[in-house]
């Protein structure tokens, strides 16, 4: 993944601008999806909710708490979760 990509990942999600820590933050209900590989092992990181690049690294805090280390160059794609106000409601409307 390069720069542009994650900036534009960043930018789909909304973060807005990054705080004095560095970390960008999701708006609430908004959440991003990262794909990573590296040498044939897969990993998907899913509802992060904070974003921090530190060097060649990506540090993402998931909803959960959990945070993970991912290097820039083993990230390949990256999904966003619709906002809330665009979900389906059960049955006929």
């Amino acid at each position: 993944m390069t720069d542009d990509h994650l900036s534009a990942l960043l930018a789909l999600c909304e973060a807005g601008k990054k705080d004095k820590e560095g970390w960008f933050h999701l708006p609430e209900g908004r959440h991003l999806t990262l794909y990573a590989a590296f040498n044939g092992a897969s990993l998907s990181v899913a509802r992060i909710a904070d974003v921090k690049r530190d060097g060649e690294l990506v540090v993402a805090r998931t909803v959960k708490g959990e945070t993970y280390m991912l290097a820039i160059s083993d990230l390949f794609a990256g999904a966003v979760e619709a906002s809330p106000a665009q979900s389906r409601k059960a049955g006929f409307v």
